[in-house]
């Protein structure tokens, strides 16, 4: 090759390569990458039980029939997110239905993350109900309650050779959880901080090993997130890792996302995961019950395409920021009749998720999808 044409294309490579990293600042943050790597690669799948039980299928890229665990392990998953309820009217998923789908998710070599809801029912910011069998309790048998049940759960999964590799104490407990008496208010960390207590130590005396994860859908603002965090450690809660909820279309921006994550990481000296995100792939309805997301992101069109995109720029900015895991929330959740959205009424109500998880309507694989370390 000639001095000129080796120049030439030298020059090639060299536009080449800066053009594709202006495409990647497009959409990803410009900001400084911590070396990391995401070793939590993981999916909520708390109704894919239920959607097996009712003889759902699922097919891989390729049009081939499989067990959804090993399809979603083929596209990077290592790590399963399962919630539990204390006493769902429908069954699913409490504390029976958890320890059966745990050895499936063993048996296949995936870790296990348990969300502990400590409600018969969602938990989320806009809602914290207590379980009914601990209606009418105060805060010092609640604690009580939170002790027992997240022993019990945790001891029967290690009993059975599923020990959690984490857990979650409440679910997006952005002002509190078991609500009035364990919720925030007038920023009184006390009530919170005494049910957090209980079920850090009790996971710990069941096995010490097991990760705990405070959780907060906090990814839209840093001072939320400080907030939060700040009003909990000040009252000697302690926890091993930090777990965000971050959905572009509620939580904002990946820039936000970074900041967050970031600051929230060497703030507290706690490895960061992404507990729950998700992205539509059309603004289509497949049942009766009506989307909980009807828009999409600036840049991330809904199609199969703009989801991957969305779910591999929100892995980007994770790592990038030196998180150590991404979840998927609810990534098998498809239409089947009789896999509703009330766990009160499980077989009559429909799926408003639809439209957010990566198998389509026949329980086919967003071909494009991947989870990356």
């Amino acid at each position: 090759m000639t001095a000129y044409a080796c120049g030439r294309t030298l020059r090639a490579a060299l536009l080449a390569t800066v053009l594709a990293l202006a495409a990647t600042l497009l959409t990803v943050p410009a900001k400084a990458s911590a070396v990391n790597a995401l070793s939590m690669r993981g999916a909520d799948v708390s109704t894919a039980q239920r959607a097996l039980d009712l003889g759902a299928k699922y097919y891989d890229a390729n049009g081939n029939a499989a067990d959804p665990l090993d399809i979603l392990k083929g596209a990077g998953v290592n790590y399963v997110r399962l919630r539990v309820w204390n006493n769902p009217a429908g069954g699913y998923n409490n504390k029976a239905k958890v320890l059966a789908y745990a050895k499936t998710v063993k048996a296949k070599g995936l870790k296990l993350l348990v969300d502990f809801h400590y409600s018969d029912t969602w938990a989320d910011p806009g809602k914290q109900y207590k379980p009914a069998a601990w209606a009418s309790h105060g805060i010092g048998q609640l604690q009580t309650d939170v002790y027992n049940y997240t022993y019990d759960v945790c001891n029967s999964l290690k009993a059975q050779g599923t020990a959690p590799d984490s857990v979650q104490i409440g679910n997006e407990i952005n002002v509190g959880m078991l609500w009035n008496d364990g919720k925030v208010v007038n920023n009184d960390f006390t009530n919170l901080s005494l049910l957090l207590k209980a079920g850090y130590n009790a996971t710990k005396a069941c096995n010490s090993g097991t990760k705990v994860i405070i959780h907060t859908a906090n990814a839209d603002s840093d001072a939320h997130a400080r907030w939060f965090y700040d009003g909990i450690k000040a009252k000697g809660v302690s926890w091993d890792l930090t777990g965000l909820s971050y959905y572009c279309m509620w939580h904002g921006t990946l820039s936000t996302l970074y900041d967050v994550t970031a600051d929230m990481r060497s703030r507290y000296g706690k490895d960061v995961v992404i507990a729950e995100t998700a992205y539509p792939f059309t603004t289509a309805n497949a049942d009766s019950t009506g989307n909980s997301v009807t828009s999409g992101c600036s840049g991330y069109p809904l199609t199969w395409t703009g989801q991957a995109a969305n779910f591999t720029d929100v892995q980007t900015t994770a790592r990038n920021a030196g998180a150590i895991g991404v979840f998927y929330w609810e990534p098998t959740w498809y239409a089947v009749p009789g896999n509703g959205w009330d766990p009160a009424d499980i077989n009559n109500s429909g799926d408003g998720w639809d439209n957010m998880a990566v198998f389509n309507w026949t329980g086919h694989l967003n071909p494009n999808i991947r989870w990356t370390s």
